[in-house]
């Protein structure tokens, strides 16, 4: 099982660089771009409600799941 995190291709759409977004959903730049990278491990509830909200997106349009081949 693996989740895709596409918060890169969401910011891209949008046009909102890294720094600002961060500064709207109070996240440190470095935090932001551990989940725009995909290396986070997990993410709170209350920072996907911000991505959402500043990004005005629904959480699959963020989160992708893909089964792993067997």
């Amino acid at each position: 099982m693996a989740l895709i995190f596409r918060l890169d291709r969401v910011m891209a759409d949008r046009k909102i660089p890294l720094n600002e977004l961060a500064k709207r959903i109070d996240l440190t730049d470095s935090n932001l771009s551990i989940l725009k990278t995909g290396k986070a491990k997990a993410i709170r509830v209350g920072t996907l409600e911000a991505l959402c909200r500043e990004l005005n997106c629904q959480p699959g349009d963020l989160l992708e799941y893909v089964r792993d081949e067997e």
